[in-house]
């Protein structure tokens, strides 16, 4: 009886393998495709946007356990965004993944981008209404970006409601990510549930604000680069096929239906990648 269920598991093993090896081939991987992106990009600029969950932080049991590796993730996601114009943009509070990461040369965007903070903000969304100014923990004068922010009584008000209900489940949680709310039980099932506003906004409509910030609306003479692992994440993956140039890429060890154009493995891959790719930036500047 053993002899089948180890055949059996064998048997899943390999058609697993079998059907990964087939989606690579629609998503090849961007560590084995960098030099043809590099040869694509020729003149252009990058600009990169790194989701933070499960693409620079494993996925961890305790989401106030997410941390970033001290000596070698930080030092990657530094690196990079000192050599290209670099945002992170998570499902987190702002302030949350701000403290996780703990680097004041990238921008950041939480609360899948409906909470932005940006040194300049944007002429484009400035009559919008969403924009404010600000000055940071450190006295440094920065733009919010909060299209959801007449919401947020609302959010408060839902985040009491499930903190009571979910006293009797052990092993659940609720997050208070400020403009959405994650409760987090995979103690009980290995799940999240994620309540947010019903706006027009997402991680795709942040990628075209970002851009905006970085001065590059008006230009073609760029390309997005944007990794991430998540549902949200197919947002900014379509904006990039809509705009007909960029290098989506998904973190993911299995197949998956996807708008993303190449793939990352794991975290280990995504910090890979990133230390090639500022390695090229530099051996560039130095030519």
């Amino acid at each position: 009886m053993g002899s089948l269920i180890e055949s059996a598991a064998d048997n899943n093993h390999g058609d697993l393998l079998d059907s990964y090896r087939t989606w690579l081939e629609e998503h090849p991987s961007a560590l084995d495709s960098l030099e043809a992106m590099i040869a694509f990009a020729g003149g252009k600029k990058l600009v990169l946007f790194l989701d933070y969950d499960g693409t620079l932080s494993p996925i961890v049991d305790d989401p106030d356990k997410a941390f970033i590796s001290d000596t070698v993730m930080r030092a990657a996601v530094r690196e990079v965004g000192n050599l290209f114009p670099t945002a992170i943009v998570s499902g987190r509070c702002i302030d949350k993944v701000k403290g996780f990461v703990k680097l004041d040369n990238i921008v950041y965007a939480g609360s899948h981008g409906m909470d932005i903070s940006t040194p300049t903000g944007s002429l484009k969304y400035e009559d919008e209404g969403h924009q404010t100014k600000s000055v940071d923990e450190q006295g440094i004068k920065v733009v919010k970006f909060q299209p959801a922010q007449e919401f947020l009584p609302t959010v408060k008000e839902i985040i009491q409601v499930l903190e009571q209900k979910i006293k009797t489940f052990e092993g659940a949680m609720v997050e208070d990510n400020r403009f959405c709310v994650s409760v987090h039980y995979r103690h009980v099932n290995e799940k999240v549930l994620e309540i947010k506003p019903f706006i027009n906004w997402n991680k795709g409509r942040a990628l075209e604000y970002l851009l905006d910030t970085f001065g590059f609306t008006s230009s073609s003479d760029f390309l997005p680069l944007y990794i991430g692992d998540d549902r949200t994440d197919e947002d900014a993956f379509e904006v990039i096929q809509v705009l007909g140039r960029g290098f989506p890429i998904i973190v993911s060890s299995v197949p998956r239906d996807t708008k993303a154009s190449y793939s990352l493995r794991d975290t280990y891959e995504v910090m890979d990648f990133m230390v090639r790719l500022a390695k090229w930036k530099k051996a560039e500047s130095i030519a």
